[in-house]
């Protein structure tokens, strides 16, 4: 047998093993993805087509992996995770041949290499109940690692909060929990992450603003912490502010009463990124709102770098100035989608796993199915299951699970009406309900009347005659019509994709 064989027999038996240990649904999202490119001086190459894999894989199952291999093959060290690169060289089996180029391309494009990840320490089982109950007031994606996240030299999250705070008393504290590292990344916030980490790795700025929104809960403010922590640990003297909108108005007002308003001006015009959470709050506050205009200017030409997030997209938010809203609206909006089934079980595994709980693999499936409206219930869903464990000694399973959450299940498992689909589309068209029911074929009509169908076709466990008889007796051809037409338009229009997934938020909230 050739060695390229045996390595690749050893490969197919460890895929197996972690096939075995992780349960089907995460090894399809996760492991299967992965190949293996050969093993040099002891380490093992093992690539995936993408950076947020990798990050991934780095980050929950490079030990196991590595574990596996040294128990196939003695002769494995370590392992590197590499990103796909058409013009990556070929890992030899030797030391002879390629130098690893490959990492090098990694490391210029400001990532992190692979390599061996050491183990995360487990926390300590009484945490539970001495700390806050982190679940309820996590976002997507804070499905932490214990411990504090990994920075050059010895400074912990806590020091470097501390160093940020001596040179500014304005900005909020950071959590330590809201790192890249502990961000879980799946298709609805990918597109935000990655923009994210673009700005907070940029030696210079990229997109000003950085705008994200989204629903409660979904990540936002993660991000903003893991961005200010990521430009500290690249340049400890850059000067951050991040806080809320709300703060931002306190201390205008502040600076009002006490007649220091240049004291304030130059305070936040001096600064290398100013991070302002919840922007929707000074909405109809027009003293606060012109005064952060013109400190947003002033940053934007001195090409400093402004972060900003908000439930609702520029354009949507209601009592801001138009010239503010235009502003906003200057650089890279990223919106933050609600969860998919796989996004939200990739989060309940990482949390678990933070938490060194045993959880069967049907527990996590079953939350993640019947928990969508909120990451953050979700997340405190499973601290519930876990303290009960804890408190009562009694082993986690599907009925008591359901037992310890009949509150929080019984309020997820409200349904949508076709008459509240038709009475939230109609208003938000401008349209009467009546309409629904009409033979009228005009397309301010016609067009909010499929965008109703397909929502009941989403949103509700209707069949297509049911639902097409709920719309003036149609065919269900025609509601097949309207969710194909809806569904083409959300592709190539994105202000009718954004209407689309504003209702659906509104109809499931």
């Amino acid at each position: 047998m050739s060695v390229g064989a045996s390595l690749d027999q050893q490969w197919a038996r460890i895929r197996g093993r972690l096939k075995d240990e992780v349960g089907e649904i995460a090894y399809r999202s996760w492991l299967q993805p992965l190949s293996f490119a050969g093993i040099r001086g002891g380490e093992v190459r093992i690539v995936v087509p993408t950076r947020f894999m990798r990050d991934w894989v780095l980050t929950h199952y490079a030990d196991r992996i590595r574990n596996l291999w040294a128990g196939e093959n003695p002769d494995v060290l370590s392992i590197d995770v590499v990103v796909a690169s058409a013009n990556a060289p070929s890992m030899l089996t030797s030391d002879e041949g390629a130098s690893g180029s490959s990492r090098d391309s990694d490391a210029a494009d400001g990532t992190v290499g692979g390599g061996p990840v050491p183990p995360v320490p487990a926390p300590r089982a009484a945490a539970l109940s001495q700390s806050p109950s982190y679940g309820a007031n996590s976002y997507i994606g804070s499905s932490y690692s214990a411990g504090p996240p990994s920075f050059a030299s010895d400074e912990s999250p806590t020091a470097v909060a501390s160093v940020l705070e001596d040179r500014t008393d304005i900005s909020a504290p950071l959590d330590p929990r809201f790192t890249f590292e502990n961000f879980v990344v799946g298709k609805p916030n990918e597109l935000a992450h990655a923009a994210a980490r673009r700005v907070a790795d940029a030696t210079s700025v990229t997109f000003n603003p950085l705008f994200l929104y989204g629903g409660v809960g979904l990540g936002k403010t993660h991000l903003m912490h893991a961005i200010a922590w990521q430009i500290r640990r690249n340049d400890p003297n850059r000067k951050v502010i991040y806080l809320s909108a709300e703060k931002f108005m306190y201390q205008f007002i502040r600076a009002l009463r006490f007649k220091d308003t240049m004291a304030f001006k130059q305070q936040f015009r001096s600064v290398d990124v100013l991070m302002i959470d919840d922007v929707q709050f000074i909405s109809g506050k027009d003293s606060t709102q012109e005064e952060f205009f013109h400190t947003f200017n002033a940053l934007v030409d001195q090409n400093r770098q402004v972060i900003i997030s908000a439930d609702k997209s520029p354009s949507d938010l209601e009592g801001m100035e138009e010239r503010l809203r235009s502003r906003l609206g200057w650089g890279l909006v990223a919106d933050i989608h609600p969860t998919t089934y796989e996004l939200r079980l990739g989060i309940l595994q990482a949390k678990a796993d933070a938490l060194n709980a045993a959880i069967p693999l049907k527990v996590l499936e079953f939350l993640a199915h019947k928990i969508t409206s909120n990451v953050r219930e979700l997340e405190g869903a499973l601290n519930r299951i876990v303290a009960h464990a804890e408190l009562v000694g009694r082993a986690i399973s599907l009925e008591s699970t359901q037992e310890v959450l009949h509150d929080l299940l019984r309020a997820n498992d409200r349904r949508v009406t076709i008459d509240e689909i038709q009475k939230r589309v109609a208003e938000h068209f401008n349209i009467r309900v009546a309409d629904m029911h009409s033979a009228r074929r005009a397309r301010a009509v016609a067009r909010p009347r499929q965008v109703a169908m397909y929502l009941a076709k989403q949103l509700t466990a209707r069949s297509l005659p049911e639902i097409g008889r709920k719309f003036g007796g149609r065919d269900h051809t025609t509601v097949m019509h309207a969710v194909k037409k809806v569904e083409e338009l959300r592709t190539t229009d994105p202000a009718f994709a954004e209407d689309v997934e504003l209702l659906r938020r509104m109809l499931e909230s």
